[in-house]
């Protein structure tokens, strides 16, 4: 698998990372299949800069051809993605890029840091070079090398974040959608009590991930509906999508008897 990491791209008017790596995959498409796309949540602090939510995306990747990618072919890859990023570059953001195919315990330990303290970016510099990552900033201060090494190692775990792409699957789900609908494009829905926060999902999803433990908090659905917003967003959760949702007590209700949770 090829591990893409991209990061502060965007600003407040103009289209997110998100829409960014979507496209990224999409000009990719002919020689590379897009496994999945995941925004992952940094940390949230006044003394760190960032547009709106400081969130950063990764991109799976894998070959459409199996034969072994050599060191020239990741480092032809990289210089493609740069080219890409850089014809789309926006002013005011300071974007970073980071790619690989071994993702070490230290660059996850590396995302997790992000998502918890003030880090730098001499720190992601030194350490993409000490365990032999690509990584590099395309403009601006350059900021975006640290979340874009955050995401590969966030990633890597299998147990964060939300998927904006999951496998093949059209991102056309919206509105009230039919549990059965969401089981069909390989996303698990799964019943958690009423006065569940998104912060205690989180908490239990990196307890799990100490302890090794695969149990997930909640009730397989089978049937029903949900109201999944503008755009259904799972859970990376154990390397599977995963929606969770709760008992809807809206004026809706007789539309979709649950609603998902936007767990970051």
């Amino acid at each position: 698998m090829i591990y893409i990491g991209i990061d502060d791209t965007d600003s407040l008017e103009s289209r997110g990372t998100n829409k960014l790596a979507k496209s990224i995959a999409q000009q990719l498409a002919p020689r590379f299949v897009c496994r999945m796309i995941v925004r992952h949540q940094l940390l949230m602090d006044e003394r760190v800069p960032f547009t709106s939510h400081n969130g950063s995306a990764s991109i799976i990747l894998e070959p459409r051809d199996r034969s072994a990618l050599t060191d020239a072919d990741l480092r032809t890859l990289f210089r493609e993605l740069k080219s890409l990023m850089l014809a789309d570059f926006i002013p005011g953001s300071d974007p970073g890029l980071c790619l690989t195919t071994e993702v070490s315990d230290a660059i996850v330990a590396w995302g997790r840091r992000c998502q918890q303290e003030i880090v730098t970016q001499a720190a992601a510099r030194e350490l993409a070079a000490q365990c032999g990552v690509m990584l590099e900033g395309l403009g601006g201060t350059e900021g975006g090398v640290i979340g874009a090494l955050a995401a590969i190692g966030l990633t890597h775990t299998g147990n964060d974040g939300r998927l904006i792409r999951w496998g093949d699957q059209p991102d056309d789900l919206s509105g009230p959608t039919d549990v059965e609908l969401l089981r069909q494009r390989d996303i698990e829905v799964r019943e958690v009590a009423a006065d569940t926060s998104p912060d205690s999902l989180l908490g239990a999803a990196l307890t799990a991930e100490q302890s090794h433990s695969s149990a997930l908090p909640g009730r397989v659905l089978t049937t029903g509906r949900v109201e999944v917003g503008k755009h259904a967003r799972p859970n990376l959760r154990h390397g599977r999508a995963v929606l969770f949702v709760v008992r809807n007590i809206s004026e809706s209700a007789d539309q979709a008897e649950w609603m998902s949770l936007r767990v970051k």
